[in-house]
């Protein structure tokens, strides 16, 4: 029986080729866990999403 890889990484650390626990990996394998997606590199809640690019939007300014 396989061992699942179980939760992403918090943050993407932009390897080439990407790790097995990347979030970006993940978002393109449809394995991320209900209720999470990617924004910016970044394992965020769908329900905080906006507020994380917000965040990330007011620091770039």
């Amino acid at each position: 029986m396989a061992k699942s890889a179980g939760m992403p990484k918090k943050k993407c650390c932009q390897d080439k080729p990407r790790c097995k626990r990347c979030p970006i990996r993940a978002l393109a394998e449809g394995t991320l866990p209900p209720g999470y997606t990617v924004k910016k590199r970044r394992l965020v809640k769908l329900s905080k999403a906006d507020a994380v690019l917000a965040k990330s939007n007011r620091k770039a300014a």
